[in-house]
Formats: structure tokens, sequence, C-alpha cells
């Protein structure tokens, strides 16, 4: 018999390894991080590891790391890394797999809690996580009192993703000095779901007000597609709620709010202001513009008493698309503002703006601004059509509801607000794109009133 017949005992061997390698690549493993763990510990929920950087060198593709409750105290002996001018805390370089994403999970039940306020290496910026791995699931955690302390033009990061497949789900990034999560470079097909980011601001750098401090950003370079925030709030951000200036691709934001940004909580003036900024390319030379431009969506999205504007072009070149919104109590709450093609010096009239069914009350100033309409698409609007809008067509107009607590599940809270009254002019006002309905039309805004049975798209 030859070595490597089928009743050899090579062969024998030779399958005894293949199924081994079979059967431990379709067994996740799990591993446990709490904050009394430690890093020379086997991982197990028994003797759990003290740090998530020391569980990401041990996950592979399909694992699982549970983050126990608790405050992990982060500290400048964990920078995990340096990237340019950037202290980077927490790195997570490997990546999953397709059908077989690492998780890093709050354990069922728990809220895991990293206090980044002692991590203030001089003349540096802090990224608390960078995470540079594709095929990732982070859910639950809580990042607070990430630090600023450079006082020339600057940022921190909660969260800077460089990877792909990625999904962001529950995280809760708040009252610390830095953007809550950041796109950026190419990376791709990325969800940010249902997190919130709220009281960042940077009193530190420049004028003290903050102007780099964004709930969420998107600012991705050529070749990042695919990424989407949905079901997302951003409060009390010093400069915006929801930033995409100089992205170079199209982005989705779906079923988000952005409300009291560029304000303080005591609603003291801070940095810009808005509450979704879409894009824009203000000051780009004209040899540098992508090509094409990425056209951004928003839709299903509330933007309420943010400094500047509810919804904003920011000079962008060529038209967005915004699609069942609400603005309420915005300075502009519908501001389309472009430049021209041709140079990086001529603001315009925003043109090739796509508006449908979008809802604005109680505007500051102007419930729209700056829209060449002639040059755009824009019909079934409240600004557009003969509809009459007073406080009595909305079910609730208490804005206390914005911060309720998520349901158990992580989607937004149940609420009344600017949910529309049986009988209002918005209901039925609008025009049919080929979404679901209730009703004899689409109505208008970010909330379809509850008037069963749903309507197919025509």
């Amino acid at each position: 018999m030859r070595l490597g017949d089928p009743g050899s005992g090579v062969a024998n061997g030779l399958r005894i390894m293949c199924v081994a390698m079979l059967t431990h690549a379709a067994v996740a493993a799990e591993f446990y991080v709490a904050p009394d763990g430690r890093d020379a510990n086997p991982g197990t929920i028994e003797a759990p590891f003290g740090s998530v950087q020391r569980a990401s060198s041990a996950a592979r593709a399909g694992d699982t790391v549970f983050i126990r409750g608790g405050t992990y105290v982060m500290s400048e002996a964990q920078i995990a890394g340096r990237d340019g001018p950037y202290a980077c805390v927490v790195m997570f370089e490997r990546s999953g797999a397709p059908g077989r994403p690492i998780r890093y999970w709050a354990y069922p039940g728990e809220r895991p809690v990293f206090d980044f306020s002692h991590v203030k290496p001089a003349g540096r910026r802090v990224t608390a996580f960078r995470v540079n791995g594709s095929w990732l699931h982070l859910r639950g955690l809580e990042v607070v009192g990430v630090q600023v302390t450079i006082k020339e033009h600057t940022q921190s990061i909660c969260f800077d993703n460089r990877g792909s497949h990625n999904v962001y789900e529950a995280l809760s990034l708040h009252d610390g000095m830095a953007i809550g999560l950041w796109i950026g470079g190419t990376a791709s097909h990325n969800l940010v779901l249902n997190c919130d980011a709220y009281r960042n601001h940077d009193p530190v750098s420049e004028d003290g007000l903050g102007g780099n401090v964004d709930g969420f950003g998107y600012h991705g370079k050529k070749g990042s597609v695919g990424n989407v925030f949905r079901g997302g709030r951003a409060w009390f951000n010093s400069d915006d709620g929801f930033d995409f200036i100089h992205a170079e691709e199209a982005a989705v934001i779906e079923g988000c709010w952005a409300f009291y940004n560029g304000y303080s909580p005591e609603f003291r003036s801070l940095a810009n202001g808005n509450g979704f900024k879409a894009g824009g390319f203000s000051r780009t030379p004209v040899d540098r513009l992508p090509d094409p431009i990425p056209r951004h969506v928003v839709r299903r999205s509330l933007a309420v008493r943010n400094k500047a504007n509810g919804f904003y072009a920011n000079h962008h070149v060529g038209g967005l698309d915004f699609i069942h919104n609400t603005g309420y109590r915005n300075r502009v709450n519908f501001n389309l503002l472009g430049r021209e093609p041709s140079d990086n010096t001529t603001l315009i009239d925003g043109r090739g703006h796509r508006l449908k069914n979008n809802l604005g009350f109680a505007a500051r100033e102007n419930e729209v601004a700056r829209l060449d309409l002639q040059r755009s698409d824009a019909s079934g609007n409240s600004f557009t059509l003969p509809v009459e809008i007073t406080a009595e067509d909305f079910l609730s107009v208490d804005e206390a509801e914005l911060t309720k607590p998520r349901q158990p599940n992580g989607d937004l809270p149940r609420v009344r607000f600017l949910h529309l009254a049986p009988g209002s002019d918005a209901i039925d006002a609008g025009v049919d794109i080929g979404q679901p309905f209730n009703g004899a039309a689409p109505d208008l805004g970010a909330f379809e009133a509850l008037q069963p049975p749903i309507t197919a798209p025509h």
C-alpha cells in the first residue's frame, strides 16, 4: 500500500486533520472582558480578560467577545498605537469574514462604559477606538469623556472606522470633546444603527466653540460606497449633528433625529449647528472635485431646533435627495445653498435637488431657502403646496419626547411628537414616489399617519 492510499495511515491522518480544521472553523469561540478582569486570564466568563484590546488579539472570524457591564477607566498606558497625529487607545486590526463577523457585544442586560477622561497625551489627537478591521459588529458600548489637549486646530474621535462591512449598533457616545463616530478613507458598506451621540463639545482648541465636534461624520474618499446611518440621534453636539462635508461618495441617512446641535445644554451658542449637513465643497478647487459628485440621500428624518439649518446642502455642487423629512424650529428648516461647479467662490441657489414630501413648520426665519425651484425636482412639500401647517396639525409638539429612552430592541422611542393629527392638511398631501403609504396618497413629513391598511406603491 502506497502512502496516501485510502487505507493508509497518512490518508487517515489527513482526513482527521481536515475534520478537525472544519470543526474548529464551525465552532465559534466566546471570550469575556470585565472591569475586574486581567489580561493574563484565559478570557473565560469565570476568568475574563481585563481589556478589549487583549480580547481582540484572541478573537477570530465568527467569535464573540462579551463585554461585561461596569466602568472601564482608560489610561495613557493603554494607547495601542499611533497614526499620524492620532493616539489610538484601542485598535481593532483583525477582521472577521462574510457571514462570520467578530462580535464585540455588551453582555446581555449589562452596559459597559469606557471612560477616556484620563487619556490626555500631549500634542496628540485622541481616537478612543480605531477600527481598521472589516466584518466586525460592535453593539451596546458606551464611550464618555474623550479629551482634546491641543489648542490649535484639531479633533478627537470616539469611533474612527476605516474598515468595511462593519456594524455599529446601540452605541452611546456622549459627554466628551470628540466626534461621536467617523467613517473615512475607503471604508465601505458600513451600517451605523440605532446609535446616540450627545453633549459633545471641545472647549479647548481654537476659539473654544467646538467647531469640529459633530455627532456623526462621513468623509469617505473615492471608493467608499454603501455606507448607511439608520435610527441615530444626535443632540447638543457643539458643531453639527450629521456632517458629510467633502465626502467623495454618496451615503444614506434614514430615520435619524438631529436636534439642539450648535448649542450647549444651557442653549449657549457654540459652533455651526446644522442638523443634517448633507455634503458640501465650498472651498474645494474645481480640479479636485470628485467625479461624479456624490448624491447623498436623507429620508424619513427629523431636525428640530438646531442653531442654524435643519437640512443643509452646504455649498454642494449638484443635487441631493431629501425625501419625507420634517424640520421644526430650526433657523432655516431646509437650506439648499449651492456653489457654481466652475469656481469655488460663487454661491448660488441649489440646483438639481430632489425634494419630495418634506414638511417644515415654525422655522425661526425661513421654511426653505436658497433653492432653485426651476432647476430642481421639488413637489409635494409643505413649502411648495397650498397647505397651512399649524401646531394643531400634530399630535404633540412636546420636544421632551425626543430624549425618551430607546425601545428594548434599540429602536428610536415611540413618540407622538410631530406625528400628524387626524384632519391635518399634511395627510395625503404628498406625491407617490413608489414607497408604501396609508390612505389616498403619501403624507408629508417623516411620519406616516397610522391609517391602515397600507396602500402598495403605484
